[in-house]
């Protein structure tokens, strides 16, 4: 990109300029001790301010729009999304101690976001010139601004104050600081002096004291520990008030360079940048480390400097976008960078290293002392450049281990081949010494042992389960361990061979390292099964599932500082003994572990396999370990772990895809409703460590919906379909990359609206309804059950009346005319010699059986349900007058219409109608003293009369209802008045007498 020049008064951002994208610096290219990463896809890569605010996020001011970034993404506020925000280009920010931004723009002044809100102060508006030169909070709380005209404002507690300073002096730069537990300083490029507020009715502005500037002010910046720094005269200075305590060192860029930002490391050293220069990171006795594009910096423009809570400097460059610069943790031997590094092993003077090398001026030994590497190749008789393991015994023998050469020996200055019985040629993996001082060799064809005058060889024929051996280890109690690809694991004690495979608990019986602490614990790696763990008979395992990395494990050591180190194909892991020991007892469910790869300096995070001893420590306390791509190494005891734990935001909450999210810096999301249809809610968190995001884990649980926790790795997002009416808390919290978790969290409330057939009232109402259903059916089934048992009553009392008038007329008739039968029966036999009397006694029996004999029929027809139609009993009727009336020896007259319809009829209406009628009949042939009988039938819709009408003597002069006082009336007006029906009687129309009998049809 071109390169810009300083302007004063910051002219340059005038010209928006388009920033290519820069690739992300290699983290082995940086500086000295310190590794850059980089970040060139911002909205714009140009950052000119930055601040880190309580909350944990890192905040830009860019030209295109203010960023909020945690280390992995970056959301933008400007004009366009964000109401208040009146200018796109950011050019200060700062957060005061009550958590308000304060933001400096090009051209529209300052504003103030707090609430989700932002408000204009009014202040530096519509010229670059006015913009917002430098703010800070003095010990009050009150919040100075330093305008680039030359203003000066003071707000504390709702009152603003405005005054002036060297507006007079055109100055390149305005600068503004708060000494800690000290004083306010306002300085231009040539004025420097400690201001206040003078109280009273009109408030003014007085300068308590100037420091001289003989030549230039480039800058000011407080101290954290007391004090500040100053950047004038071409000088690094420390000051204290109006006193210099020292001079850290002159200036280290050329005097015309222009000095940008400044801010401290974690240990107070000052960082500089410069426009054009890069970086320089200062040490106490003022040595400097320059930083630049040639080493790792994305561009040598620096426009903002700050040093994040975990101690990470953040540069913002001018287009090269956003840098990190952390303190390397590992260091390479640089002469094996980008070689792969098989075994090492230390030596009276120096390193000796293994490594597995083809090429032009291919080595496969190397001496390493006084940063310089002496290299072994086939000149020097180590002919095959594939070694696979170096060892230097307590004698300082050099041996080295080939993969098709066998074994070598140190010789002078050259290396000589040495005659094992067996497997001479065979692969060398392994090579140990254990404390009696044997030397051990794990081969491709069996493990030899060599005591300084004997050699031993063990394969599968005397003991070994598998003869490629891959590591070698003997532990306190003189057990010799070793561990061989196909054939598991085996301990060697007093002779005696025992296997321990994967039947017996072991992961896998591909074995690729041993390693056996002053505990007693056997530590066993394997090729894609993980680590395991060995004690007192019991085996452990540790997985991804767990908390590794990687399931392919290279070598295992430990650094006496009660962690252990494991090297995998996917980096380099640190954890504790302690929690590795926790978890094989069942008291914890996960590792927590620190794994190590490029980004801490390491060339690749792929360490080496099939090589013993690939980890060594050294006399000094240095950890060396092998990888793919060079040597690297660690002082252990120099480990700073991140104590801090990462603060936890709730960033915003989806519901059905429609975001829930404030303002610009808006109040964290406390509560959350989710109305009643939505089906599925997206939670997204975020954990705030920006030295290293990319490593958070996390863990939540939606409590009242679930009751364990669920860990998550380095998701971001709990998502949750369909959750039930109610309410719910959801808690989340993060760990930082050396497992240290915030115990707090952050906890979000979440209520879940009922659809109204869900809600409490309505439910009630159901409820309701429901039991006066379940009420009402139960009082239908009882009452139908009722009406059934008295319908049945009724149906048993009717049989029980039909059963005792049946019992009645057989009695009457039936058992009458049999007594009577019977009594004649015994005239005759006492009237045998008369034989008129018998004769006569014979006569009536005979017609006493033909009543007899009608009675029963009558019976027999008043039973048969059959009948029960108006035609069965009119043709009965009519039949049983004809038979009457005839033996009477009366005319009568049958007046029935031809046709009768099969109209139904209840059975006490037949025979009620019947008997009536009959004892009509049997009035007109006893008492009436007629000549002839007329019955007659009249049909209508709803009822049937009968007449019966004679030409007898009359009703006697008795008038209707005195006739029906008469006991045979009454019983032929009360059987009609059963039925419902109607008797009437009275005199015919000439003589005689006529009986109605009025009975309603059954369908009415």
């Amino acid at each position: 990109m071109p390169k810009h020049r300083w302007i004063p008064a910051f002219l340059w951002l005038c010209f928006l300029v388009h920033c290519p994208r820069v690739p992300a610096a290699d983290p082995s290219q940086a500086g000295g001790r310190y590794l850059v990463d980089s970040w060139n896809d911002l909205p714009q890569n140009s950052v000119i301010s930055m601040t880190q605010t309580r909350d944990g996020y890192l905040w830009l001011g860019t030209i295109n729009g203010l960023v909020r970034f945690d280390g992995i993404r970056s959301t933008v506020y400007d004009e366009y999304n964000t109401p208040g925000l009146a200018s796109t280009p950011i050019v200060s920010l700062f957060e005061d101690r009550k958590g308000n931004l304060w933001i400096g723009t090009d051209t529209a002044g300052v504003a103030l976001a707090r609430d989700g809100k932002v408000i204009s102060l009014g202040i530096g508006i519509g010229s670059k010139g006015r913009r917002l030169a430098a703010i800070g909070e003095d010990e009050s709380g009150a919040v100075w601004l330093h305008t680039q005209d030359g203003q000066l404002w003071h707000f504390d507690e709702g009152q603003t104050n405005q005054f002036r300073f060297f507006a007079e002096f055109p100055s390149q730069r305005r600068v503004l600081i708060v000494e800690k537990g000290g004083f306010v300083w306002a300085a231009i490029d040539r004025a420097q002096a400690a201001v206040a507020v003078k109280s009273g009715a009109a408030p003014g502005l007085t300068a308590t004291m100037e420091v001289p500037v003989t030549n230039r002010l480039d800058l000011l910046l407080a101290s954290g520990r007391g004090g500040y720094w100053r950047l004038a005269d071409e000088q690094i200075q420390k000051w204290h008030s109006n006193r210099l305590e020292r001079v850290l060192a002159p200036y280290p860029w050329s005097p015309t360079m222009i000095v940008t930002a400044a801010c401290e490391d974690r240990e107070g050293n000052l960082v500089v940048g410069t426009q054009g220069g890069g970086l320089w990171l200062f040490d106490a006795n003022g040595e400097a480390t320059h930083l630049s594009t040639t080493n790792g910096l994305s561009n040598d423009y620096v426009l903002s400097l700050l040093t994040d809570r975990e101690g990470a400097l953040w540069v913002g460059t001018d287009g090269g976008g956003l840098c990190r610069v952390r303190r390397q943790v590992f260091d390479t031997v640089e002469a094996t960078r980008g070689l792969t590094v098989q075994s090492v092993s230390e030596g009276k003077r120096g390193l000796w290293i293994g490594f597995n090398y083809v090429g032009y001026g291919a080595f496969g030994v190397a001496h390493w002392t006084n940063g310089a590497l002496d290299r072994f190749g086939s000149s020097r008789g180590v002919l095959d450049s594939s070694v696979r393991s170096v060892f230097v015994d307590r004698d300082q023998r050099v041996w080295v281990g080939t993969y098709s050469s066998g074994l070598l020996q140190k010789q002078s200055n050259r290396f000589e081949w040495v005659v094992m019985p067996k497997a001479s040629r065979a692969t060398v993996f392994a090579i140990h010494q254990d404390r009696a001082g044997a030397l051990w060799f794990g081969t491709r064809a069996g493990l030899n042992g060599w005591n300084g005058s004997e050699w031993k060889s063990f394969t599968k024929q005397n003991g070994l389960p598998a003869d490629e051996v891959r590591a070698v280890v003997d532990d306190r109690q003189g057990n010799l361990w070793v561990g061989t690809r196909g054939g598991g694991v085996s301990r060697l004690r007093d002779g005696q061979w025992t296997a321990f495979r994967k039947q017996d608990g072991l992961p896998s019986d591909d074995v690729s390292s041993l390693y056996a602490d002053a505990e007693g614990v056997l530590w066993v790696g394997t090729f894609g099964s993980g680590l395991a763990r060995f004690h007192e008979g019991q085996w452990a395992r540790y997985s991804i599932a767990d908390g590794l990395v990687a399931n392919s494990i290279g070598y295992v050591t430990e650094d006496g500082l009660g962690y252990l180190w494991i090297g995998s194909n996917r980096g380099l892991m640190r954890a504790k003994k302690s929690a590795l020991n926790d978890f094989a007892r069942g008291s914890s469910k996960s590792v927590p572990l620190r794994a190590y790869g490029r980004t801490d300096g390491m060339p690749t995070s792929e360490c080496t396999f099939e090589s013993q001893p690939a980890a060594w420590t050294t006399r000094d306390g240095k950890m060396w370990f092998s990888t793919a791509k060079g040597l690297v190494s660690i002082d252990p005891a120099r480990i700073e772990l991140n104590t801090n734990p990462p603060p936890v935001v709730i960033d915003s909450v989806s519901i059905d895809g429609q975001e829930q999210i404030g303002g610009l810096r808006a109040r964290a999301l406390q509560t959350v409703t989710m109305a009643a249809g939505k089906e599925r809610v997206e939670i997204h968190y975020n954990g705030l460590n920006l030295s290293a995001p990319e490593r958070a884990r996390f863990k939540h649980r939606m409590e009242g919906y679930e009751t364990a926790w669920a860990e998550v790795g380095d998701n971001r997002v709990a998502s949750y379909s369909r959750l039930p009416p109610g309410e719910y808390r959801f808690q989340v919290t993060a760990s930082n990359e050396d497992g240290v978790w915030n115990l707090e969290g952050a906890v979000l409330t979440l209520s879940v609206e009922p659809h109204f057939w869900q809600t409490a009232w309505f439910l009630g109402l159901v409820g309701v309804a429901v039991l006066g259903l379940v009420a009402g059916a139960v009082y239908y089934v009882s009452t139908q059950k009722l009406q059934r048992q008295l319908a049945n009553l009724r149906q048993q009392e009717a049989l029980e009346q039909e059963r005792a008038r049946i019992a009645r007329d057989i009695h009457d008739q039936l058992g009458a005319n049999l007594t009577q039968v019977s009594l004649l029966g015994e005239l005759v036999e006492s009237d045998k010699d008369h034989p008129g009397e018998v004769a006569a006694h014979a006569k009536q029996i005979s017609q006493t059986a033909l009543e007899t004999s009608r009675a029963l029929d009558e019976i027999v027809w008043t039973v048969n349900p059959r009948n029960d139609t108006l035609d069965g009993l009119v043709n009965y009727l009519c039949k049983y007058a004809q038979d009457y009336l005839a033996v009477a020896g009366l005319r009568y007259r049958l007046d029935v219409p031809p046709q009768l319809p099969n109209a139904p009829i209840s059975p006490e209406v037949r025979h009620n109608v019947f008997l009536a009628a009959k004892e009509a009949i049997t009035n007109v042939v006893r008492h009436a003293q007629a000549s002839s009988a007329w019955l007659r039938l009249k049909l209508e819709p709803d009822r049937f009369t009968l007449e019966i009408q004679d030409d007898g003597r009359g009703p006697a002069g008795i008038r209707g209802e005195r006739a029906q006082t008469r006991n045979g009336l009454r019983n032929i007006a009360k059987r009609m008045e059963d039925v419902g029906g109607r008797f009437e009687i009275g005199p015919a129309s000439g003589q005689g007498t006529l009986v109605r009998l009025t009975a309603p049809l059954k369908s009415h």
